[in-house]
This record gives C-alpha cells, structure tokens and sequence, in this order.
C-alpha cells in the first residue's frame, strides 16, 4: 500500500515520501481519505467537464462553471465556493490546493462582473481565505499562503459627503502577486498592489503598496523589513 500510495501523491507532488514514524493505519484513513475526494471530483462529469483528478472536500460548490478552468489535480478543501462570473472567469494551473471554508469569488454582482482570477501552478492556499477578482487578481506559480489570507481588488469611492457611499461606484486596479512568494496567515492584499517574485509577507500584514522582487514585508500598513531577501543573501557572504 506504500508504494502505491507514494506513487499516486507523486503524480501531483513529485517530492512527496512518507514519514517512518506514520504507521499502517494512518495510510489506510490517508488512502481512503484521497479516493474518496477523487470520487467526489467526478461529478463535473455530470456537467461535461473532465475532473483531471480533482479532489473535493465536502460541501464544495461551483457557480458559473463554464467561466471556471482548472489543470490537474486541483484539491479544494470543505465547503469551499468558486465562482466564475466575470469577463475572464477564473483560471486555475496545475496542483492547485485551496484551504476548508475559503471562497474564490470574481465577482458577485450581474451589474458590473468584473475581471477575473488567474491562479499560478503549485499555489497553496490556506483555510478560510477569500479571494476576490472584481478588479483583476493574479497569484504566480509556486505561491505558499496560510490561513485567513484575504485579496480586495476593488476600492469604494467616498469622497462626496452629499452621496450614500454605496451609491458612488468603485475603482478597480487589481492585484498581481510574483511566483515563489511565502505569505503568513491573516494576510490582506488591497487593491492596486503589485507583489514582486520571491517576496515574503508576515503574519498579519495589510498590504497596501506595492513591492519589488526578493523583498520581507510586515506591518500594518504594510513595509520593508529591513532589505530584501537577495540584498541580505549577498551581504552575508
């Protein structure tokens, strides 16, 4: 049963082995565990859609299917929603993980839908994050992102004091964020931020500039942590 566990992992994470200390039971309740998400992906069949080994937690939903895309292997936790309604839908790459209770909403509105979301290959994403793509959202490839991680590409406009602040519309810039970035839990993204490749976010930060590559950020708001990643390795030698 190892063997053909590790075989199976490895097709959506080539790096995978199992630890000595997990004994047979632990692989049994594992194993089982991953077909029967498997078996809950095949019901995109029902919609004419391929599942390309999706695995499904409970209590998943898609809206707007036909604007949503995945590659292989998507593993989406417990009751998490997707929805697609936006003019570009949401696009998903290979070996993409999303945590329990998130939501992966473009937009949720008929009136003005919206851009959409394109999530990079080998993305992880936490429990409970919401990710919104009214403006535009881009996450690159080989992102790790923990818990309650939160993305806002919309901004409401507030300046006339004599208007309902509903009633003054939005401004939409988006939010691109590198490949190879680490961002900690409790994490927020406002709109208009571009995040450079290999940047590190920490715990609790509220981003709302932006930032170039190889760079540590922290705060609320937001700020370089002294310098970047690259900066610091080369010093060091």
């Amino acid at each position: 049963m190892k063997t053909l566990l590790i075989s199976l992992v490895r097709k959506r994470n080539p790096h995978f082995t199992i630890d000595p200390a997990v004994d047979s039971g632990m692989l049994l309740s594992f194993f089982m565990t991953i077909a029967y998400r498997m078996f809950r992906g095949l019901k995109v069949v029902l919609y004419g859609r391929n599942p390309r080994g999706m695995m499904l937690g409970s209590g998943v939903r898609f809206q707007y299917l036909s604007r949503i895309h995945w590659g292989r292997f998507l593993k989406a936790g417990q009751q998490v929603t997707f929805s697609g309604l936006g003019r570009q839908g949401l696009v998903m790459g290979d070996n993409v993980s999303i945590g329990d209770f998130s939501r992966v909403i473009v937009s949720t509105t008929l009136q003005d839908t919206g851009h959409g979301i394109t999530i990079g290959n080998n993305v992880g994403i936490g429990e409970f994050a919401y990710l919104g793509g009214a403006g535009g959202l881009t996450i690159g490839d080989d992102c790790i992102v923990g818990q309650y991680f939160s993305c806002h590409p919309e901004n409401h406009n507030y300046e006339d004091p004599a208007i309902l602040i509903r009633h003054q519309g939005v401004t939409r810039r988006g939010i691109s964020i590198g490949k190879n970035c680490w961002i900690g839990s409790r994490v927020s993204i406002l709109d208009g931020v571009i995040i450079g490749d290999g940047c590190v976010i920490a715990a609790g930060a509220v981003v709302t500039k932006s930032f170039p590559a190889d760079t540590v950020i922290g705060g609320v708001p937001a700020k370089e942590i002294g310098q970047g990643r690259t900066q610091n390795q080369h010093s060091s030698k």
